[in-house]
């Protein structure tokens, strides 16, 4: 059993606090959907559990299996097992994906980046296929001329690939059709089920059709303020967050 903690972590990006002390948790086998209107830090967190370093950590701590990682590069974490798909993945088109993919999981290994690994491409190739991404799609550089949509399964597929202790997915299902949430929800489950634990973040509740989230956390102005479960993703759906968080303060 794996767990990843977020401690009363405070994060600066410019000189501006964005996060200001949150708080939660992922284990193993769990998946854990963070909401939050635009500019609540779900992106900010999700930069800082990655460990980019223009997003300055302020105050608290990142805990792998109760060691912190906050001071870890990249790729230290990586190497780890933490793998992250960001909002607006950045596009390498130098580097061709199927590449990238043998990098990962040789960095994984403790390889060379360049040691062949024949059974990468066999496993890649099959797994696109349950997440319709073409066979040209290895051949093409990572982002080069990729739509939302494929920049999301391609992201999946990696994560599937590697099998990692923790999964960390910033709107796996923007940009995506109805079969590619399909697709990319039940990916999630597969992971889940696997062993890792998923954390996500999303604005709608359509991705519960494939998924059942372990707990919903909702972040506004850069804290966690409910925790609960997928009624409350439900409840955000119809009546939007303005509305939630009022109707959560008159109850108060």
């Amino acid at each position: 059993m794996h767990m990843l903690e977020i401690r009363n972590l405070r994060v600066a990006v410019g000189g501006r606090e964005i996060l200001k002390g949150v708080t939660l948790s992922v284990s193993s086998g769990e998946t854990v959907v963070l909401m939050g209107p635009n500019g609540s830090g779900k992106s900010t967190l999700f930069q800082a559990i990655a460990g980019n370093p223009k997003y300055e950590i302020l105050d608290g701590d990142i805990l792998l299996d109760g060691e912190s990682i906050r001071d870890l590069a990249p790729e230290e974490r990586f190497a780890k097992g933490i793998f992250v798909g960001f909002q607006s993945p950045v596009a390498v088109p130098e580097v061709r994906f199927a590449f990238l993919l043998q990098a990962m999981l040789n960095i994984r290994a403790g390889k060379k980046l360049t040691d062949p690994n024949p059974q990468v491409l066999a496993q890649a190739q099959k797994l696109a296929a349950e997440l319709g991404l073409k066979p040209e799609v290895f051949n093409r550089g990572v982002g080069a001329g990729f739509s939302g949509g494929e920049f999301k399964r391609a992201e999946v597929l990696q994560a599937l690939l590697l099998n990692p202790k923790f999964v960390i997915l910033d709107e796996p299902d923007s940009g995506l059709d109805v079969d590619g949430i399909a697709a990319v929800g039940k990916a999630v489950s597969r992971l889940s089920a696997s062993g890792s634990g998923v954390l996500l973040s999303t604005h709608y509740a359509r991705v519960l059709k494939f998924i059942k989230p372990t707990r919903v956390y909702v972040m506004a102005d850069g804290r966690i303020v409910l925790q609960g479960d997928e009624n409350i993703i439900k409840k955000i759906e119809e009546i939007g967050y303005k509305s939630y968080f009022e109707e959560i303060r008159q109850e108060l």
